[in-house]
């Protein structure tokens, strides 16, 4: 891929320093080197771009009749805010820890392939997608598969009917298993006063000060954890600009800063290396020009990211909406790398 030329870092530099967000941003040459090779569909089915850095919008640009207020569905970006309301659920000590079983939500005798080795299954597995129910997003022959999901009455019964995988022992390996997503989802729905969606606009949207979101549902009307939640690019940056800040907005604590450290410490390693797996979160290095930058970030279909710099005090959002095709997290990677990154380090050498 031809990537288009940019200035040397130095007059990026001058260009860039102390501007505010309103500076017309066509002055940083690999913004606009980045906004030709959308426009000209080098990369493709982008949406917007928010880079917010010390606290600071440094980027927003709208793409492909995107506006603003628009909100956008960013698949498995979702997980991640799930991740945020199991936190605050036990804080709050609606959930006891991680390590209940499923067994105290869910009777299930009640339900196919019964073992008590399913009963061991915890919320530490799921949220870390190492429980050894027979489901990988990544393999079409798995029996949990999350497309064989969507078309049952009931995905959460649907989840817990399956098997177990006889290969493998909860919490030891990594599988991408979305039906663990939803049974989280459908866990905190019981156990939250009032359920799980009115619960996320007191505790997690109305101090973000977000009123401009959209879940998805379950056949059972719970909000989907699996994925599809819809805000505006503003709406992510603000929810990475949360963890970034160790759970605090504005300097009231909404996540405790335990929480938001332990989803961001890697548990697992995943199939997919360099990425390492935390609590719902995607987590790897990155380099340009020999340096090495720790990514902590969200990860949906289509090349939705949020990615955390915590050396460089930035976050980084960046919708898309290549859903389905081989191309979307590649050319996510590459807007980062190749031009994102070299702007915010410029940023903070100024």
């Amino acid at each position: 891929m031809k990537i288009p030329p940019y200035f040397p870092a130095l007059i990026l530099t001058i260009l860039i320093s102390c501007g505010p967000a309103s500076e017309p941003q066509q002055t940083i040459p690999q913004l606009s080197a980045l906004s030709d090779s959308i426009e000209q569909n080098v990369y493709k089915k982008v949406k917007a771009i928010v880079v917010y850095q010390k606290g600071e919008r440094l980027i927003e640009e709208y793409y492909n009749g995107t506006t603003k207020d628009d909100i956008h569905d960013a698949r498995s970006v979702g997980k991640s805010i799930a991740s945020a309301l199991l936190g605050i659920a036990i804080d709050e000590g609606y959930v006891k820890s991680l390590d209940q079983p499923i067994s105290d939500f869910f009777d299930l005798q009640e339900y196919e392939n019964y073992s008590e080795q399913k009963g061991e299954i915890t919320l530490r597995d799921l949220v870390t997608m190492t429980s050894n129910f027979a489901g990988d997003d990544n393999d079409m022959k798995s029996p949990g598969n999350e497309e064989y999901m969507y078309d049952r009455p009931n995905w959460v019964k649907w989840a817990v009917d399956l098997p177990l995988d006889s290969t493998r022992k909860s919490g030891e390996s990594w599988k991408y298993f979305t039906a663990g997503a939803v049974l989280i989802g459908d866990i905190l729905n019981r156990v939250l006063p009032n359920g799980l969606e009115q619960y996320a606009e007191e505790k997690l949207f109305k101090p973000l000060e977000n009123a401009n979101y959209k879940w998805s549902f379950t056949p059972q009307e719970v909000p989907s954890t699996a994925g599809n939640f819809r805000t505006s690019a503003l709406g992510f940056a603000n929810f990475g600009q949360l963890y970034l800040n160790g759970g605090s907005w504005k300097g009231k604590q909404i996540i405790s800063e335990n929480w938001v450290k332990e989803s961001l410490t890697p548990k697992v390693e995943t199939e997919f290396k360099p990425n390492f797996y935390g609590h719902f979160w995607w987590i790897k290095d990155i380099e340009l020009e020999g340096v090495s930058y720790k990514l902590e970030y969200c990860s949906g279909n289509g090349g939705n990211k949020i990615y955390l710099i915590k050396e460089l005090d930035a976050v980084i959002v960046i919708l898309a909406s290549a859903y389905g095709t081989s191309y979307m997290h590649i050319q996510a990677n590459e807007i980062t790398k190749q031009f994102l990154l070299p702007i915010i380090r410029a940023k903070a050498k100024s």
